[in-house]
């Protein structure tokens, strides 16, 4: 069955990014894009990454069969980028278009047929305010919004959760065929952190920009402090606010609180987070919520707040706990370190995080990406009057799968019934 739906050997690829998993601001949107290019690469594709140049990287490169191609910075990439999408339009069988904020617009560059793939992480429509001036931002969410549905309005969208299909539908007025193809989860092996005796241990791994709301892990560790003796807040993650976040911190009296453990190696982090009781997420907003997966895998449960993504990737009062409208981080915190307090529930939900953790790999992720692709290919275009998933049959009474309209459809399946959202989010019946 697989080997019918994803056949990419031969296929010549572009996964076009921001930035590339070595870049100093990498962060998820990274992880996906270089965990689909690599795996695709070993399934005999000719993958090319296309990305931004950091100071001191070599402007061609290859790793892992994998040829990497870095023009320009963080805003003169984007007509870099058209224009060698220009150049090389007759090189590429598809293009994996990964937006940041702004897609890269390359269906302007290349032939008519090549499918593009517009992988959209979440919508930045209210972020582009926090980070630009306000002509700045208005053309960003122009670009994000309007333009973009013109210019990939003959291909398709890629969420990668349930949120994020939702908000294109509800924020951006998307109107095109939007497929799901969510993120995997990397684990690395760590001894399982049992309860000290000590105070309790907090950590929260994230990038130190605006919108992660890092100040409110501070309110937190203030407010907790003098209820909860030893407490000890881990904050492990680089950005442009580490510099202001270490002199709040300072000036706040919290050093024997909080640790501003900056970048760490991916082991270091899998062994901190495992250490501790309990994961924080204070963004206002994700695409799914990587760094609260990853947690799950090592048993550890996350608190964050009810907003998109976080909504998906926490199930609530099964693998953490959602601060919801009415309700404060600080008191569901409390309430969730008095749940992890009794023996038996902590293993119920250490138990349950791993197994949540367990649905969601990398090689899956490819190999779902890998059928659209395929099946993108065959019919010559992304574009698809089915934008649905849904569970068919599998071949020679195989187990019932899930899968894409147009995947579907390419492949000549059967169709049971709709999928169900997490059904979709998963891929496949049973959970």
């Amino acid at each position: 069955m697989t080997d019918t739906l994803v056949d990419v050997a031969g296929m010549r690829l572009a996964v076009v990014n921001w930035r590339d998993p070595w870049h100093p601001a990498a962060g998820g949107a990274e992880r996906y894009a270089w965990e689909l290019a690599r795996r695709l690469a070993a399934q005999g594709a000719q993958v090319s990454y296309v990305t931004s140049r950091a100071p001191g990287q070599p402007r061609r490169d290859a790793v892992d069969g994998v040829d990497f191609v870095r023009l320009g910075g963080r805003f003169t990439v984007y007509p870099l980028v058209l224009i060698e999408m220009f150049l090389r339009r007759r090189s590429y069988d598809a293009v994996i278009d990964c937006q940041n904020g702004i897609p890269f617009f390359t269906p302007w560059a290349l032939r008519r047929r090549t499918p593009v793939l517009c992988v959209v992480h979440h919508v930045h429509e209210e972020q582009f305010a926090l980070y630009f001036p306000g002509w700045l931002a208005w053309v960003g969410r122009t670009l994000e919004g309007p333009v973009a549905r013109l210019a990939y309005r003959r291909h398709a969208c890629v969420a990668g959760s349930p949120s994020t299909l939702l908000a294109l539908r509800e924020r951006l007025a998307w109107t095109g065929p939007i497929y799901m193809v969510p993120n995997g989860v990397t684990s690395t092996e760590v001894p399982a952190a049992t309860a000290s005796g000590e105070g309790p241990r907090l950590v929260c791994v994230t990038r130190l920009v605006p919108h992660k709301q890092v100040g409110h892990v501070l309110d937190l560790a203030e407010w907790l402090r003098d209820r909860l003796p030893g407490l000890r807040v881990q904050i492990i993650g680089d950005g442009p606010l580490a510099g202001p976040l270490a002199q709040e911190v300072a000036e706040r009296g919290l050093g024997d609180v909080v640790d501003l453990t900056g970048f760490v190696s991916e082991e270091v982090k899998a062994a901190l987070v495992a250490g501790a009781d309990l994961h924080l997420s204070t963004s206002r907003g994700e695409g799914w919520g990587l760094s609260v997966v990853e947690a799950a895998a090592a048993g550890v449960p996350t608190v964050a707040y009810d907003v998109e993504g976080l909504r998906d990737a926490v199930r609530d009062g099964v693998t953490g706990w959602l601060v919801r409208e009415g309700e404060s981080l600080e008191e569901v915190v409390e309430r969730a370190l008095k749940e992890l307090a009794d023996p038996v529930r902590r293993a119920e939900l250490a138990q349950a995080c791993a197994d949540w953790a367990a649905r969601f790999d990398w090689s899956r992720t490819a190999e779902r990406m890998g059928q659209l692709l395929t099946a993108s290919v065959r019919a010559g275009s992304s574009h698809s009057a089915d934008d649905g998933a849904h569970v068919v049959r599998g071949y020679d009474d195989g187990p019932e799968l899930v899968v894409e309209g147009l995947v579907g459809q390419q492949a000549g399946l059967t169709a049971v019934r709709p999928a169900s959202p997490l059904e979709r989010l998963l891929g496949r019946t049973g959970d």
